[in-house]
């Protein structure tokens, strides 16, 4: 880590916590962000963002690139847990999360957007927006995710196929052996703005839209904590 990239270990916890801390404030264009994290064998390792991040208007031709990287060892368990990208009128971003995880390893990862901030009347007309989600398993490439958004989001994110005029997104990820166990349990918990799938019996994919990002972290937190089986971290409380 370099730069505005800092890293904050809470004391007092079962697992190893990382809270990543951007001094910066945010995301412009011509900024990039690398993050390789690696969870060791039998480790747990639990990630999150001090706050949520913000990309900021970028200025013509420039992205800002966000490139995240885990590792799960055999035996291994990761969850991966930021918070919120809230995305501003004019951002620029390419995000792409590369996940290799050992067959037995257990992952849980969460990504959301939003759209502008609802409660103040922020749309976004104007948006460059790439995000790719890569997850391997035993070297096998079992999950692959894109999602490309660019010119007026408002009105691409109206579309009923698209998220029918919500403001907030997010997908969800649960892996490793025997992860869709208990599958029609945590579909009661989501509301009708999402869904669930057990893609194999050691993958299931959540995605969940709201009108906002309140009421989208409303109904994704106690999913997380379902999943986790443990209270999220402290700053997902602040």
């Amino acid at each position: 880590m370099s730069g505005s990239a800092k890293l904050l270990f809470p004391c007092g916890h079962d697992a190893l916590q990382a809270v990543y801390l951007n001094s910066s404030g945010g995301v412009t264009g011509g900024d990039a962000f690398q993050v390789d994290a690696h969870a060791e064998r039998g480790a747990h390792l639990v990630m999150t963002t001090q706050a949520a991040e913000r990309i900021y208007r970028a200025l013509p031709g420039q992205t800002g690139r966000i490139d995240t990287r885990l590792t799960l060892a055999p035996g291994a368990r990761l969850d991966w847990l930021p918070q919120e990208t809230i995305l501003f009128e004019g951002a620029a971003l390419d995000r792409r999360l590369s996940i290799d995880m050992a067959d037995d390893a257990r992952l849980i990862a969460c990504e959301s957007f939003v759209f502008g901030r609802h409660a103040m009347g922020e749309v976004l007309h104007d948006l460059r927006l790439r995000d790719r989600i890569d997850l391997r398993i035993g070297g096998r490439l079992v999950f692959a995710d894109r999602l490309r958004l660019e010119g007026d989001a408002v009105a691409t994110l109206s579309h009923p196929a698209v998220a029918n005029g919500a403001g907030a997104m997010a997908t969800a990820i649960r892996a490793g052996p025997g992860a869709a166990t208990g599958i029609d349990a945590l579909r009661e918990m989501l509301p009708e703005s999402a869904g669930v799938s057990a893609l194999t019996p050691d993958l299931v994919v959540i995605r969940m839209v709201s009108v906002d990002g309140f009421a989208l972290r409303g109904h994704l937190a106690p999913v997380l904590r379902h999943l986790c089986g443990a209270a999220l971290p402290r700053p997902w409380m602040i």
